[in-house]
């Protein structure tokens, strides 16, 4: 078969397009020193704590050097925590008092790695989980209390509003953080069973909505999950429930839903389906091995733990329901998509021993901390042995390479997780015109094969079999190449390939539909750069400090904006229009998002600073769109490289190119200059580092100079405007720098 043309740019996308914060960074270790006036303040946290409340004490806090007062702290969590400790965990709140917060960051959540002698497994698993699923971040903390080193610590993104608008597009969902009031070790917890009946209030004590609203909807998934199993996909995210599962049974995470029912959160997203998060997990790799409703359910040991069976719940016996599994995993097709999303967990990240190295890093990265960490609930010679052999304390904590070196050699033996026999899919061909995609694929071992596709990232996938009949798209019949052919008038098509046997499925990407092919029109004109939070960056023509959104023309030609549209909803794509307008070929265009929307570049929404999603559209379909979480004062979301990269913090860059200056990181260029005398009255000397483009802007983001500048020292002419402040943007073909200058 000739393969077909792609007539328009495809890639392997996820919908998430961003990095985490640099603070929840694995690879650095970040300092927290808090002070507390009073000199009693552990008495003071030990009260609160066996009070029972959520009191929370007064402190300061300098994090990475950025000092934040009036923050408030309190003890995280109950298992960790005891009045006989001096290392605790603490839930640090920054906006206690003030609006505040670190990048973003307004709540820290600091745990003492009390059920984990090798100091790595949370931080190792957040980093599995997050190829598959939206996931937390987390990093390594030094804390000091009062000047005093109080030990290394494990940091973990919350699962707040900050996060789900970053990875859903907004926040305004249904929102439930499944964990009961108390664990009834011989009860059912949070097992989303409907047991309790048909009144909400008989649920409270099991969940707790985060969500204003929500108990309606939240009962009528449970009510389908255990009555009508059939039509759960349409208030269920069926595969983001299988991933979570998948990776429970794998890294043998039994603190979740697989041991007592908790430790997850759902939240409802524009498609009305709840999508399970991960949450806590510090006792992964077999460290909690305590269960309330499996075969084991007076527990299981170190060995047994090597080969629990990731069907247990399903073909096995249940103490206590488990709707979340026994009715998702009611058909043989979602046994095979499930035991393939474990297959491709183990292929990726233990078979090839990727992990070890992992672990290595992590361990080498806080060993010398470790080592002087004289709170740590385990000698240093633990800390080392139990990254490869069990160790003993108040329970066994398993190695976590004996562990998990056995239960890789288990599970790829594991019928339908095994390899072997597999599909093994290949695409072929694919086009997209205006009317319709095709798309063909080599599939090995395949008895079905399907396409799910979609118009629009923010929706579900649909599916339509794929065939091998020698009409559809493919060569010839039962030559093992399937084909298929669909009208769609969009520009836009993300899509994935599943394909299954009588015992065995597989996906292409092999992390879908977490990822997925998206084929795009290529863009000329994208959205570039945010501000949620501007205080001095930059003010609009009435000297006021608003929200803004920076757009990019990537082309060598101007783009009339006539048909484009601004939102903030999904729902209201067309909520602001361009007025007539249009940008310069490789030109930048500010649109200040203050609800002013008088006619001109004001928009008629704002931005959260919580964080929320921007779209981009044109005469009804998306062109650009960016989701992101909470945002800092004078830090703006940009995209590095400029104009085609992915987005992080960085270094505001108002009308100009993005310098790719991460804050925070120092792995992007700098360009280097001086300004000087700053104030000036007259002239100013620019001393750059290399032969450059300086770009001259107003306050307002006006262009008033676009000029060429060598190395060394340069003379600008300033007697002739008037007094306020400016910006001068230097930029070479690798990096940029902008400088403040004061006018006089």
């Amino acid at each position: 078969m000739k393969k077909i043309i792609l007539v328009l740019l495809c890639s392997i996308c996820s919908k998430i397009g961003f990095s985490q914060s640099y603070f929840f960074n694995s690879s650095r270790i970040s300092e927290v020193k808090l002070e507390f006036k009073q000199q009693n303040w552990d008495h003071l946290l030990d009260s609160f704590y066996v009070d029972g409340d959520e009191e929370r004490l007064l402190a300061a806090v300098w994090i990475d050097g950025s000092y934040y007062d009036s923050v408030g702290v309190r003890y995280k969590g109950f298992s960790s925590v005891s009045v006989e400790r001096d290392k605790n965990p603490f839930n640090i709140k920054l906006d206690y008092v003030k609006e505040q917060n670190h990048f973003g960051i307004e709540k820290l959540k600091l745990g003492n790695v009390i059920q984990d002698p090798s100091f790595v497994r949370e931080i190792l698993s957040y980093k599995i989980a997050g190829n598959y699923m939206p996931a937390s971040g987390s990093n390594f903390c030094l804390v000091y209390i009062n000047n005093v080193f109080w030990g290394v610590y494990n940091s973990v993104e919350s699962v707040d509003n900050s996060f789900l608008s970053k990875h859903y597009g907004n926040s305004n969902g249904a929102f439930v953080k499944c964990n009961p009031e108390t664990v009834n070790l011989n009860g059912e917890n949070s097992n989303l069973s409907n047991t309790p009946g048909t009144d909400t209030a008989n649920y409270y004590k099991y969940y707790e909505m985060r969500s204003n609203q929500g108990w309606a909807s939240f009962y009528n998934l449970i009510d389908k999950l255990n009555n009508a199993p059939q039509d759960v996909e349409q208030v269920l995210n069926v595969d983001r429930t299988l991933w979570m599962h998948a990776l429970n049974y794998a890294l043998v995470n039994f603190d979740s839903y697989l041991g007592y029912a908790q430790n997850y959160y759902l939240y409802q997203d524009n498609n009305g389906q709840f999508n399970p998060i991960l949450w806590d997990l510090n006792q992964s790799f077999g460290s909690f091995r305590l269960t309330d409703a499996s075969n084991f359910f007076r527990g299981f040991t170190v060995e047994e733990a090597k080969t629990i069976d990731p069907l247990a719940h399903v073909n096995g016996f249940s103490v206590y329901p488990r709707p979340l599994i026994r009715n998702v995993i009611n058909t043989d097709q979602r046994e095979r998509m499930y035991l393939a999303h474990i297959r491709v967990i183990v292929q990726e990240h233990f078979e090839n021993e990727a992990y070890k190295t992992e672990l290595d890093l992590l361990q080498n990265l806080v060993d010398s901390d470790v080592k002087r960490d004289t709170n740590k609930f385990y000698s240093y010679q633990v800390f080392l042995d139990n990254k490869t052999s069990t160790v003993q304390d108040l329970v066994a904590y398993p190695g976590i390479t004996d562990l998990m070196d056995a239960r890789t050699d288990y599970l790829l033996n594991y019928r339908g997780i095994s390899p072997i026999g597999a599909p093994e899919i290949t695409v072929e061909a694919e086009n997209k015109d205006n009317t319709s995609f095709s798309l063909s694929v080599e599939v090995k071992t395949a008895a079905l094969v399907y396409l799910y596709y979609r118009d629009n990232v923010e929706d579900v996938f649909s599916r339509v079999e794929m065939k091998d009949d020698g009409l559809s798209e493919d060569d010839n019949a039962n030559d093992g190449t399937y084909g298929v052919k669909i009208a769609t008038t969009s520009s836009n098509l993300d899509y994935y390939i599943y394909a299954e046997n009588d015992s065995s499925g597989a996906f292409l990407p092999t992390n879908a539909a977490y990822n997925f092919y998206s084929i795009r029109k290529e863009k000329s004109v994208v959205v570039n750069e945010i501000c949620a939070l501007n205080s001095t960056i930059i003010s609009d023509e009435n000297n006021e400090f608003e929200d803004w959104i920076e757009l990019y023309n990537t082309t060598q030609n101007s783009v009339d904006l006539t048909g484009y549209y601004l939102s903030d909803d999904i729902d209201e794509l067309n909520k602001w229009a361009f007025p007539t307008i249009s940008i310069d070929a490789d030109g930048y265009l500010l649109v200040w998002a203050d609800k002013d929307d008088d006619g001109s570049m004001h928009a008629n929404f704002k931005l959260s600073s919580g964080g929320e999603a921007v779209y981009l559209s044109y005469n009804g379909e998306i062109v650009d769109q960016i989701s992101f979480g909470g945002q800092a004062e004078d830090i703006t979301y940009g995209r590095s490289p400029n104009g085609t990269g992915s987005f992080a913090l960085m270094e505001p860059t108002p009308n100009a190119f993005n310098s790719g200056r991460r804050v925070g990181v120092n792995s992007f260029s700098r360009l280097e200059a001086n300004v000087y005398p700053n104030p000036a009255n007259g002239k100013v000397i620019v001393n750059a580092e290399k032969n450059s483009k300086l770009l001259l802007l107003n306050m307002q983001g006006e262009l008033l100079l676009n000029t060429q500048v060598r190395a060394g020292a340069n003379s600008l002419d300033l007697s002739e405007m008037a007094s306020g402040i400016y910006y001068i943007t230097l930029i070479d073909e690798e990096s940029s720098t902008t400088k403040k200058l004061l006018k006089l």
